[in-house]
């Protein structure tokens, strides 16, 4: 491409050493702050906290410390106290500055780059302590050791004092405070909730490491985890509101060629896997070689048993030899399972690097894992029956549900080439300009067929019911036409099938009344997205409309307004009696209404569905749509009083 230097006018044929910018220190860190934190937004706010923790479980990990407290104080820093060895004080060697001014001044110094201070250390995946410094408008240290505290401050990064000692104490440990610059920040707001989320999360991953949570912006909050038992409590945490085949999750534990890995993982009456891996404590959202290792290992073990002698005399808990194997998705049917291993040099990949990449990891885990699995089902048959029916009950589904897709396929339901009747389509071609409208009822869907932009919005009614996909399995849901023609409008399988480059609607709109019948849809639509096209949840793809409640006329003028804290406000702007219409579906708005208010990409509400928290998520849908009433009865009541309207 040439380039047209009337448009570019600071462009230099000569490039010479001249226009070699060194950035010198955490320079670099403070110009180009995304490449480090990944943004400065609130995902890239919250991840300073987790750095400075990260060094805290680290020492957690070598065995040194066994108490870590987070406080976010009411100018919104955050403290992070350890009581661990403290960062060392000692005068460096080579630079003459003391190792903690290091530590917080160079971007890759530590104990952790082949050195002897860590074992093994999850803050190598991150960018370390001194990105931390390099992004707050001050940040303080304080170190125990040797009989002394030590003392000393930072400002963007830069010493503004020396290192000295301010007192004396037998104890160990390193008190970081920092205060984010709103110069880099966005907001620089802490949300309580998302950091107890990744505490709490460390806290399973280290057994009896003790992590409080203290809040000074609002008295009293607080929070503390500590779990003895570690992953075993995790996978009964994760499992908490489901029916479990047997009350104990199995564990198993290793190490070999320093690789050490923890397993620990439990069934339960559902149909739908839930598998947690994590590597030096970060979770490795995208799986990688441990959970390869993992799937080969289980899979193997329960068919050799679903074969063997042993189960022999129960035919309803065995495969003949005419039957296929087992697949890998039978046996993880209704698995909650949390995989830990930790190793000396991790390799992270994929596109969020959160993908454990160590080959030699795969074999390390399959062997303990098989071993470990052998031995449970030997010793504990009546736990080894419930996992083979579970696992042979799905096998018998999955073949009804190839039957199904099959039927489907020749109605022409299911194939992807044929759109279903009822979806009016929009002239653009490229996915990415293209929105789906998925809306509640013909009368609705006939206003939003009329009153939408042609060009780039189609419209779906939904007619029929939507299932409960949390206790359906797959072949039910594929039978459900509203889910089927979903599939076939988007273009894309579900599950493990699904690939998102066919996708046919890069943003998908979820539009229902805003009554209880709507919520209820919309609650439906939204577990369906998460539990089998969780990819346009994470992709940001999926949205959700939100159309007016009131309309006021006064004047001869009209005003859409979108809850009642709104329509108060404009009520005491207005002088007299306006008229006001409370809306209480899509279908009482003609197609210019509808187009205004809530369609027209210029005036209309959309919500993006966003995963900050993919455990809470999973355990918000399992309470609202699984088998269990007491957990719904418990969430209803408890947030009762935070309703603000019901509708009867």
């Amino acid at each position: 491409m040439e380039i047209n230097k009337k448009e570019a006018p600071n462009i230099d044929n000569q490039y010479t050493a001249k226009q070699i910018q060194v950035l010198e220190g955490l320079e670099a860190v403070r110009k180009r702050p995304g490449m480090y934190i990944g943004n400065t937004a609130s995902r890239g706010l919250h991840h300073l906290v987790d750095e400075v923790v990260d060094n805290s479980i680290d020492e957690a990990m070598a065995g040194f410390c066994k108490k870590i407290e987070v406080v976010i104080q009411a100018d919104n820093s955050v403290s992070v106290t350890d009581d661990g060895r403290g960062i060392p004080v000692d005068i460096h060697e080579t630079t003459g500055e003391p190792a903690v001014t290091i530590v917080l001044t160079k971007l890759h110094a530590g104990g952790k780059f082949g050195g002897s201070g860590y074992r093994v250390a999850g803050g190598l995946h991150g960018v370390g302590i001194s990105v931390v410094n390099a992004l707050s408008e001050w940040l303080e240290v304080e170190v125990k050791r040797d009989s002394r505290v030590f003392c000393q401050r930072f400002e963007r990064g830069v010493p503004v004092t020396k290192l000295k000692a301010i007192g004396r104490s037998s104890r160990t440990g390193t008190k970081i405070t920092f205060r984010p610059d709103p110069e880099i920040f966005e907001e620089i707001n802490f949300n309580f909730d998302t950091i107890a989320h990744r505490l709490r999360e460390l806290a399973f991953l280290n057994a009896g490491v003790r992590i409080d949570l203290k809040d000074k912006r609002e008295p009293g909050k607080e929070i503390s985890y500590k779990y003895n038992g570690g992953i075993i409590e995790f996978v009964k945490y994760l499992n908490k509101n489901k029916d479990v085949l047997f009350k104990t999750p199995i564990y198993i534990s290793g190490k070999k060629d320093d690789i050490e890995v923890e397993v620990a993982l439990q069934y339960n009456s559902g149909y739908l896997e839930n598998v947690l891996t994590f590597a030096n404590n970060i979770n490795t959202e995208e799986g990688g070689s441990h959970l390869v290792g993992f799937k080969a290992a289980i899979t193997r073990i329960v068919n050799d048993y679903a074969r063997s002698s042993i189960v022999s005399n129960f035919k309803k808990f065995s495969l003949k030899e005419n039957e296929n194997n087992l697949s890998g998705s039978d046996v993880r049917e209704g698995l909650t399972a949390v995989i830990s291993v930790k190793l000396l040099n991790p390799q992270f990949e994929g596109q969020t690097k959160t993908k454990l990449g160590n080959s030699e990891v795969r074999g390390v885990v399959s062997a303990i894992v098989s071993e470990g699995l052998n031995n449970f089902f030997n010793e504990n048959p009546d736990v080894t029956k419930k996992i083979l029916a579970k696992s042979i009950s799905a096998l018998k589904a999955r073949e009804a549900a190839r039957r199904a897709r099959d039927l489907v396929r020749q109605k022409n339901g299911l194939n992807l080439g044929t759109l279903p009747g009822k979806l009016a389509d929009c002239s653009e071609r490229d996915p990415r300009y293209r929105e789906l409208f998925l809306v509640e009822g013909d009368s609705a869907g006939g206003s939003a067929k009329q009153g939408r932009d042609r060009r780039f919005q189609a419209i779906m009614p939904l007619r029929g019911k939507v299932l409960n996909v949390e206790k359906a399995r797959l072949h039910k849901i594929l039978e459900n036409n509203e889910i089927r023609s979903i599939i076939t409008a988007l273009g894309i399988n579900i599950g493990e099938d699904l690939d998102i480059e066919k996708l046919r609607y890069y943003k998908i709109v979820i539009m229902t009344d805003a009554d209880v019948d709507g919520a209820h849809i919309k609650t439906l639509l939204l577990t369906f997205f998460f539990r089998y096209m969780k990819p346009l949840v994470e992709g940001g793809n999926v949205y959700v409309a939100c159309p007016p409640l009131y309309k006021i006329e006064y004047n001869k003028k009209s005003y859409y307004l979108f809850d009642e804290q709104e329509l108060n406000a404009k009520l005491k702007e207005i002088d007299g009696n306006p008229s006001i219409q409370r809306y209480k579906g899509l279908g009482e708005m003609n197609p210019e209404q509808l187009w205004e208010t809530t369609m027209n990409p210029e005036t209309r509400v959309l919500k993006k569905i966003t995963l900050e928290d993919v455990l809470e998520a999973d355990e918000m849908f399992t309470i609202l749509m699984g088998d269990k009433v007491e957990p719904r009865k418990d969430f209803i009541y408890k947030h009762s009083l935070d309703v603000k309207e019901i509708d009867i």
